[in-house]
C-alpha cells in the first residue's frame, strides 16, 4: 500500500536503507526493490495472519469476546493505540524514539477535560488544544533533537518525566471528572453504527500513509532515516524536517490522548504509563526498522490491532495485567529479532 523506504539518489555511492551501495544496473536495482518489498510483504502477512489466528482463538475461548460491546471497546482501544502508534512509526522512521507519548497524551487529554469543564469549551475547541498541547512538547523534543543534537531517547525520556510532573501539578494527582456527556463523542460516539473514535484513526492513517508516500516530504523522511549525512549533503532541511516530524507526531498524540479521554469521561493524570510500550511494539510489528529508513502505515495498523486484542484478551481470560506486559516484551523481542534477521538476509543478498 506505502512504500517501505527511499533512498538518496543523489549522493554518490547511492545508498540503500540497509546502508549498502546499491546495485548500479537497472536490473540490479528492480531485483533489489523487489527482494526489499517481498520481505516487507512477507512481515506484514506474517503480522496479519497472527492477528487472525488471535482474533479465532479468542473468540473460541470466550462467549464475551464477539458481543458487540466488547469489538466497540476494541475499536476505542485500538484507535487510540493506533493513532499514537502512528506518530511514533514517523519518529522511527527518522532512527528516532520517543518515550514521552504517554506522559504528552496524559497531559493533552487532562488539559483538554479542564478546558471543558472549567472553560466550557467544546468537545471540539478542546480537542484543538490538546492537538496543541501535544504539538508543542513535539517541538520541544524536535528542537532537543534536531537543534541541540540530543539522541532521541534522551531528549524524549526528559519529556517523558517532563510531562508526567506537569500533569500532576495542574491536577494535584486527582482525576478531572464532571464532565458534560458531549465529552464522550470521540471516543465513545458513532457515526452511521461505526465507532467515531475508528473513523478517526482511519483519517488519520490516510493522511499520514499519504504524506509518507506521495509527498515531498515524506521522502526526506525516509532518506533521513536512511542516512542523515547524506540527506543533509543531498541538501536536504534536516532540521526543520527532523522537528517537523516530532511536531506532527505529538499533535497526534495529542489527538490520541484526547480521544483517551473522551472513553472515559475524564482526565486521568495516571493515563498512559507503559504506554509506549504498545505503540513501539505496534509499529516494530507492522515493519517499522528501529534502525531508522523503514517502516509502513498499514503495517502499524496491524500491530495495534495485534496489541489490542492481546490487551482486551487478557482481561477476558483473566490473565494478570502483570503477565500483559510480559507478553507485550515478548513480542517486542520478537519483531526486533525479526527485523534483524531480514536486514541480514538482504545484506547476505546485495
Amino acid at each position: 500500500m506505502f512504500p517501505v523506504s527511499r533512498s538518496l539518489r543523489s549522493d554518490p555511492p547511492e545508498t540503500t536503507v540497509t546502508g549498502m551501495e546499491s546495485p548500479t544496473g537497472p536490473r540490479d536495482r528492480l531485483r533489489a526493490w523487489l527482494r526489499e518489498h517481498l520481505s516487507y510483504a512477507v512481515s506484514e502477512f506474517t503480522a496479519a495472519t497472527a492477528l487472525v489466528v488471535l482474533f479465532i482463538a479468542l473468540s473460541l475461548a470466550s462467549p464475551h469476546f464477539l458481543t458487540a460491546d466488547n469489538l466497540f471497546n476494541i475499536g476505542s482501544q485500538t484507535a487510540v493505540i493506533a493513532i499514537i502508534a502512528v506518530a511514533q512509526t514517523m519518529i522511527i522512521i527518522t532512527k528516532g524514539i520517543d518515550l514521552s507519548v504517554g506522559s504528552v497524551a496524559a497531559l493533552a487529554g487532562v488539559v483538554g477535560a479542564i478546558v471543558v469543564r472549567d472553560l466550557g469549551f467544546s468537545v471540539w475547541e478542546a480537542t484543538v488544544v490538546a492537538i496543541g498541547v501535544g504539538a508543542a512538547a513535539g517541538l520541544v523534543n524536535g528542537l532537543l533533537v534536531a537543534s541541540a543534537r540530543l539522541p532521541p531517547f534522551i531528549a524524549t525520556l526528559g519529556m517523558m518525566s517532563a510531562g508526567r510532573g506537569l500533569v500532576f501539578i495542574i491536577t494535584g494527582a486527582v482525576g478531572v471528572y464532571s464532565l458534560p456527556e458531549s465529552f464522550q463523542l470521540l471516543g465513545n460516539g458513532e457515526i452511521a453504527g461505526i465507532p467515531f473514535a475508528i473513523v478517526i484513526t482511519a483519517v488519520v492513517a490516510l493522511a499520514a500513509g499519504f504524506l509518507l508516500s506521495q509527498s515531498r516530504f515524506g521522502q526526506h523522511v525516509y532518506a533521513m532515516g536512511s542516512n542523515l549525512e547524506a540527506a543533509r549533503r543531498a541538501g536536504i532541511p534536516v532540521r526543520r524536517n527532523l522537528t517537523a516530524v516530532y511536531v506532527l507526531a505529538g499533535a497526534l498524540v495529542g489527538l490520541g490522548g484526547m480521544v483517551a479521554a473522551s472513553r472515559v469521561s475524564s482526565g486521568q493524570p495516571n493515563y498512559g504509563i507503559g504506554l509506549e510500550l504498545d505503540v513501539i511494539a505496534a509499529a516494530v510489528i507492522g515493519g517499522a526498522s528501529l534502525f531508522g529508513g523503514q517502516g509502513r502505515i498499514a503495517g502499524t495498523l496491524i500491530g495495534a490491532f495485534l496489541i489490542a486484542l492481546v490487551r482486551n484478551g487478557s482481561v477476558l481470560l483473566g490473565i494478570n495485567i502483570h503477565y500483559q506486559q510480559v507478553i507485550v516484551g515478548l513480542i517486542i523481542w520478537a519483531a526486533v529479532y525479526f527485523d534483524q534477521y531480514r536486514r541480514r538476509r538482504l545484506e547476505a543478498r546485495g
